[in-house]
């Protein structure tokens, strides 16, 4: 049996977030595939449900060190002197360096898990080398240097470091043998040079066994719209910040019995602060089970303004079948229809429009609950894309 060691930046369990969710998956279906390794810096909290984790999966090994480096003016400065981007200095250890370089040469292939975690693949190594790419980061720091919601200060910084990640990024994706990504995201690493046939298709998907569950029921919810994510990640945060100022009160206006519902952890005190004048919304915090509130909400949200990658927050609704008011950047990497599986608009007046068709009109909510299920089915289930996967990886290994 082939061996594989998986880096990753964080330790991908629980599931709380698209990018754990799909690391989860991941190791789940390579440990059942190949002999299989774990080696995670563990950040936050992880350290807490380590014992979970190895309780959950079939490993042959497991490898870790606790890595505590906070987002900060003294940390950017930091890093800018040892001329690497700032979450490769902040996923550094020099005891997890030493642990890994004593046994990766026993490995037939490593799977960098995000870019961060590349600088552990000794130069020396000389089995196979996978990235998996959760978005095109450089791209997420250079739509982050454009929002002008944000100063110049912090713009400016955006830029530059959009421009350290785009290097480093881009040099991964040269030494890689092969790169896995979002189709939208390979678009944006061939534009900084990355050979597009090195890299193959994957997906961040929702959880899929919502398929499974039975049709939602336009009588059944109420004039509530959903909003699920991480309530730290700036791309959320910034793009709840722009509706709760541009959308929501001229929704209010008109429907003064909406409600917003919104879920996630430790919400950014910005978001508290933006809705103490508002009305309607609630943060209900971590939420195990999503399903009472998916049989409850008419419409789920995902404003966002900059990102990269697909978005599970996106397809988990639109695999539940609940229709789901998103904008460009929110949409992006998938393969749709607009106003058939998805509702994509980036203007607040025109977002108004279609958020309060879909609250009232019961055809074309229909029309997007079957749809949006339907696509899912076709085509972003997670045991069609490790299928897909796993042939390109025994390419590698059995050439």
């Amino acid at each position: 049996m082939k061996k594989i060691l998986f880096l990753t930046p964080e330790l991908p369990y629980p599931p709380v977030s698209g990018g754990k969710l799909k690391s989860w998956k991941l190791v789940e279906f390579l440990s059942q595939q190949y002999g299989l390794t774990v080696a995670a810096v563990l950040k936050e909290n992880d350290e807490e449900h380590v014992e979970k984790f190895l309780a959950r999966v079939k490993l042959e090994s497991f490898l870790s060190a606790p890595v505590k480096v906070p987002r900060s003016i003294g940390n950017l400065l930091k890093s800018f002197y040892q001329r690497i981007p700032l979450n490769v200095f902040r996923t550094y250890s020099k005891c997890f360096m030493s642990e890994v370089s004593h046994v990766i040469h026993d490995y037939d292939m490593v799977i960098a898990d995000h870019y961060e975690v590349f600088q552990y693949i000794p130069s020396n190594y000389q089995g196979k080398v996978v990235l998996h790419e959760h978005n095109a980061y450089y791209l997420m720091w250079e739509r982050f240097a454009k929002s002008p919601d944000q100063n110049i200060a912090k713009r400016l910084v955006s830029y530059i470091e959009s421009l350290r990640v785009k290097r480093y990024e881009r040099n991964a994706c040269h030494r890689a043998d092969l790169v896995f990504a979002s189709p939208n995201d390979i678009d944006s690493l061939a534009l900084i040079g990355v050979d597009r046939n090195k890299c193959c298709y994957t997906y961040h998907l929702g959880d899929d066994s919502q398929l499974q569950l039975p049709t939602l029921s336009f009588e059944q919810t109420t004039k509530t719209l959903l909003y699920v994510g991480s309530l730290r990640w700036e791309a959320n945060v910034d793009g709840l910040l722009w509706f709760f100022k541009a959308v929501w009160p001229t929704l209010k206006k008109s429907h003064a019995d909406l409600a917003l519902t919104i879920i996630g952890k430790d919400p950014d005190p910005r978001l508290i602060d933006a809705t103490e004048p508002l009305s309607g919304i609630v943060f209900e915090g971590f939420v195990e089970n999503l399903e009472p509130f998916f049989q409850r909400s008419r419409v789920a949200i995902a404003p966002l303004r900059f990102g990269a990658g697909m978005k599970v927050k996106v397809l988990s609704s639109m695999c539940r079948g609940i229709p789901t008011v998103t904008t460009s950047i929110g949409s992006e990497g998938m393969d749709f229809e607009n106003m058939t599986h998805l509702a994509v608009e980036d203007n607040p007046e025109n977002m108004v429009k279609l958020i309060e068709r879909l609250l009232v009109e019961k055809e074309l909510w229909e029309h997007l609950e079957c749809n949006s299920r339907q696509l899912i089915k076709e085509k972003y289930t997670w045991k069609s894309l490790f299928s897909d996967m796993h042939s390109e990886l025994q390419k590698l290994l059995v050439p």
